[in-house]
């Protein structure tokens, strides 16, 4: 802090340097789309543990969240999905990871909300379900029983349109830091994402007490159009910028075998 409007840093450990053992970690993405890599690779090299991660969730075994799963940095995750990372999964459900599982919206609303100083706000998604009212296994143990579990939620009718229904009451999320990634950004701050990475990144910007982004082109204050800015500098502290080299992985490829010609 104390660097003015300036938020450039030279490195990304110089960026995640003050991130300690036991710290809460929001990060943008949606599998390996939009992910902050370079930070997320910079912070398995800080050698950093006992971590609490935000995110939708841990992206594959080789790549993203996963290279800190597999270094067994994260200790507890709140996301939506399991899915592709089988390391995640075998962690889970070995006792190894307390896991929160949320609603993909109820997640993201969460985040947003947190970001806005809105401590709590009620939904109706999970209403009726065990989302609501309880019992979703966080943690196992080791011969695969249940040691902890969500609780239950406070719920409670509104009258939306003149048809009452049940919500159900969630909280906001605000973690130590957030890592997001960007297209574009100013030494201010401000960034561009650019199609799906404009997922979870704008949302996790806003969660975090110190935001750190990677942008894939730096451009200087008032190089950027005002009305293209998704998250403005307000809700990001650092800046650095990504390895001309990184790899943008895809988590699953999907293609059509050749098509064979047909001679009439």
């Amino acid at each position: 802090m104390g660097r003015g409007l300036d938020k450039f840093y030279a490195s990304p450990s110089e960026a995640l340097a003050d991130i300690d053992d036991g710290a809460s970690i929001t990060v943008g993405g949606f599998g390996l789309s939009g992910i902050p890599s370079t930070l997320i690779r910079a912070l398995v090299e800080s050698g950093v543990g006992d971590l609490s991660i935000v995110s939708n969730n841990c992206g594959v075994d080789e790549g993203g969240l996963g290279l800190l799963l597999n270094e067994r940095r994260v200790t507890r995750v709140t996301a939506s999905y399991v899915g592709e990372n089988r390391e995640f999964a075998r962690q889970y459900l070995s006792g190894e990871l307390e896991v929160e599982l949320t609603p993909q919206g109820t997640l993201a609303e969460r985040l947003r909300a947190g970001g806005c100083g809105i401590p709590a706000f009620y939904t109706s998604a999970g209403v009726g379900t065990s989302v609501a009212e309880g019992g979703i296994p966080w943690r196992y143990d080791t011969e695969g029983n249940v040691t902890m579990q969500s609780p239950a939620k406070e719920t409670r009718e509104f009258g939306v349109l003149g048809r009452p229904a049940e919500y159900v009451l969630e909280t906001g999320i605000v973690c130590d830091f957030a890592l997001v990634r960007a297209w574009k950004g100013d030494r201010n701050g401000n960034l561009i994402y650019r199609y799906a990475s404009r997922n979870f990144n704008p949302l996790c910007a806003m969660a975090g007490r110190i935001t750190i982004a990677e942008v894939e082109e730096l451009v200087e204050p008032g190089e950027l159009d005002p009305g293209s800015i998704d998250t403005p500098s307000i809700f990001v502290q650092r800046v650095v910028t990504v390895d001309k080299l990184d790899e943008k992985l895809i988590e699953r490829r999907t293609t059509l075998p050749p098509r064979t010609q047909v001679v009439e």
